[in-house]
């Protein structure tokens, strides 16, 4: 069996659709696979309906934006109830912030002399639940400013970068009560990729523990050889689940993160969801 428990459809920041995602998935070889889309569920139903018609596993989830110590953190959930009401008005906070500053990215864009319009990126997001900055990177990328979204968000839309603005995330305790409550389970995202290990220690990590964590996505195409085996250990020490996954994003990520770049042993994925 295999597995991949993060991929990313348009209704967030991947270029598939729900559709094609799980088509794409099953086309790769996947007898699994989560739909995780940033802080939305909108497309649950439509992927839904996909993996019944083409016969595969769909696994409902989606990817919590969440901070420590004002870093971004992102957690995954899988399972919940999309009706939860604390839940759910928490994400619409999330939501808010995300497309409420797209009109500050384009007033930081301007004043570095880069010409972009809310109008560019809003026809970039589609059918998003929300506005973000991978489609401002593919707005520079249609410009020629940059050849990809690794470089705008390299050169421009990371923090202490020229194009980048902050925006609310919920406190990662609190966004792992959030999905529990709402039925959920959670594991965190690739918690050692571009330099999150400098808040997700050890002892960090054993303190979102005891607020009901249930695992670590360990191979991720973001984390070296060294990463995984230290996250092993880290998970082997707590009893959390051990992931894996590929982050797809479609045409938005390439190369290492094609579905089932990486994959989450059945053994795992039945602690986790069975």
């Amino acid at each position: 069996m295999t597995i991949d428990l993060h991929t990313h459809s348009n209704r967030s920041d991947g270029t598939d659709t729900p559709t094609e995602l799980v088509e794409n998935a099953k086309a790769a070889g996947l007898d699994v696979v989560a739909i995780t889309d940033h802080d939305t569920t909108v497309g649950w139903d439509e992927a839904q309906e996909a993996a019944d018609k083409v016969g595969i596993r769909l696994v409902r989830g989606l990817e919590v934006s969440t901070a420590i110590d004002h870093r971004s953190i992102h957690l995954l959930g899988y399972d919940i109830d999309p009706r939860d009401v604390p839940l759910v008005e928490e994400l619409r906070r999330v939501l808010d912030g995300r497309n409420g500053r797209v009109p500050k990215i384009v007033a930081a864009f301007q004043r570095i002399g880069i010409d972009i319009t809310e109008e560019e990126i809003l026809a970039k997001s589609g059918d998003a639940g929300s506005t973000g900055r991978p489609h401002v990177a593919d707005v520079l990328v249609d410009k020629g400013v940059v050849k990809d979204r690794g470089e705008a968000f390299d050169q421009y839309l990371q923090p202490g970068m020229p194009g980048y603005v902050g925006r609310y995330s919920v406190p990662t305790a609190q966004a792992i009560r959030l999905v529990k409550a709402a039925g959920g389970k959670t594991v965190l995202a690739h918690p050692w990729s571009r330099g999150s290990d400098k808040v997700l220690t050890p002892d960090r990590i054993a303190e979102l523990v005891d607020f009901g964590l249930d695992g670590i996505e360990v191979d991720h195409p973001d984390h070296s050889d060294d990463q995984r085996e230290g996250l092993r250990k880290i998970a082997a020490a707590h009893g959390l689940v051990v992931t894996g996954s590929s982050d797809y994003h479609g045409t938005g990520k390439t190369e290492d993160f094609r579905l089932g770049a990486n994959t989450t042993s059945p053994e795992e994925f039945e602690r986790l969801l069975g």
